[in-house]
């Protein structure tokens, strides 16, 4: 019976804390879980909602006309052009298939690929590892599993693919569209084919003016 009496009460402050107050006017605010002490600035914040004044402008309004010839635009930073090249920013051919090499407004060049390097080292080696096979310093951490870029199912993978995974994120991997810019989602992708190509690298893909270097005859 003693279980039956605690559930019982249990219920009884259950359905009035969820119904005995409703439409009741109440003579002192709200106990403040977030006091403003303790939280400086994070309750009462200087902001507006939608159809409350503003003291700030003259007329009152606080809901403004956009100014002349501001254009809408619907994508991330405002320093982006407008999204007319869905190859380039999507990474979308016409009939909405992902695309296989690269934009033609980013030419595969020495400098593309050291742009590339630096973004990767920075955002994706942690994980991925320096030379893209999954052995990143996180794994000392108790990180899981993290996929070779040296496996064929991602050699094979289409560009545009890679550049929606980077994009939008996929399964453990958090999304970079916020990180790095549509021209830079191309440059890693460069640089992680050039690190894919090098692993299968043989001595006949070196040029004969740099063998020596490398003490081969």
């Amino acid at each position: 019976m003693r279980n039956v009496y605690i559930a019982t009460l249990f219920l009884v402050v259950l359905a009035v804390s969820v119904l005995g107050l409703r439409d009741r006017i109440f003579s002192h605010p709200p106990m403040d879980v977030f006091p403003e002490w303790l939280f400086p600035g994070m309750k009462h914040q200087p902001k507006l909602t939608q159809q409350v004044a503003s003291a700030f402008f003259s007329d009152g309004r606080s809901d403004r006309i956009a100014p002349t010839n501001t254009v809408p635009a619907s994508f991330g930073p405002v320093d982006e052009p407008l999204r007319g090249d869905d190859f380039l920013y999507l990474g979308k051919a016409a009939d909405r298939s992902w695309v296989r090499g690269f934009p033609a407004a980013l030419p595969v060049t020495p400098k593309l690929l050291a742009r590339g390097r630096d973004r990767f080292t920075i955002y994706c080696s942690p994980c991925h590892g320096a030379v893209g096979d999954g052995n990143g310093i996180i794994k000392k951490y108790g990180m899981g599993s993290v996929p070779s870029y040296h496996d064929d199912r991602l050699r094979k993978m289409a560009e545009g693919e890679i550049f929606n995974t980077i994009t939008n994120g996929k399964g453990q991997m958090n999304p970079y569209g916020d990180k790095l810019s549509p021209h830079d989602r191309w440059a890693v992708i460069a640089y992680v084919r050039a690190l894919q190509r090098a692993q299968t690298g043989t001595v006949a893909d070196v040029p004969d003016d740099h063998k020596a270097e490398l003490g081969i005859k």
